[in-house]
């Protein structure tokens, strides 16, 4: 239906300077999905990102966030994502708690003590980790705290940027487990990457991106996962090209 696409771009062109970066791509995720935006570095997935977040003017075409058009609604557009980048910035400083407690006051979103653990026992950070300041965790550990931010949000789409680049095997396990629980759950997620293997693990569907141009499109099987061998060979076919 219609009403369940939560994040879409039409014919979407963005240039920088003379280049023209995203050539006209067009794509559709709905309410409870994972889209996997897959490519090799310079691809375009981190700009078609920064458009959705309003980083980038399209220059011909559209993005649409719940129906909204971000080049002429921002705000609203906005106030329903939450972001993920490669390397979440929190506060070194600051525990986990602490730094939840901190962007969720700028964000102006109220939760009492309760909200906050039940957040961080949904990523599944140890309890005695919460009280530790940032600085001697290791990267899947903020990548938790970071998720939970975007949980205690409360917003219905989820954008992420690389986000098992760097992580061990089983942090991306545990990673790839929350982001298709939080699908299950209602959330819409735009997960850019160059991780074969992972995106087949999590994704309704993966969108290859190369040189800006969307060259191919991989939807799951009813109660199935996306082959991963067809995936790749298409995946090292555009890298090769």
């Amino acid at each position: 239906m219609e009403s369940d696409i939560k994040l879409q771009a039409e014919q979407l062109r963005v240039q920088r300077g003379s280049k023209e970066v995203l050539a006209g791509i067009s794509f559709a995720v709905a309410r409870g999905e994972v889209y996997g935006l897959l490519g090799g570095n310079g691809a375009g997935k981190s700009t078609t990102l920064a458009t959705f977040l309003g980083f980038l003017p399209a220059a011909g075409g559209r993005v649409l966030v719940n129906g909204k058009d971000v080049g002429t609604d921002l705000v609203a557009a906005r106030r329903a994502l939450a972001y993920l980048p490669e390397a979440a910035s929190l506060y070194e400083h600051l525990d986990a708690r602490e730094n939840l407690r901190y962007f969720l006051q700028l964000a102006q979103v109220h939760c009492i003590a309760a909200d906050i653990d039940a957040a961080l026992d949904r990523v599944s950070l140890a309890a005695d980790a919460r009280g530790l300041r940032l600085r001697g965790y290791s990267k899947g550990m903020r990548q938790k705290v970071a998720i939970a931010l975007a949980i205690l949000r409360d917003t219905d789409i989820l954008l992420l940027d690389e986000p098992t680049s760097g992580l061990d095997p089983t942090a991306i396990d545990e990673f790839h487990d929350l982001v298709r629980a939080l699908a299950d759950s209602g959330k819409t997620i735009l997960m850019v990457t160059h991780d074969v293997y992972g995106a087949c693990q999590v994704a309704d569907c993966i969108g290859l991106l190369r040189g800006g141009q969307l060259v191919a499109q991989f939807e799951a099987p009813a109660g199935g996962r996306i082959d991963t061998e067809t995936v790749h060979r298409a995946f090292s076919a555009t890298a090769a090209a």
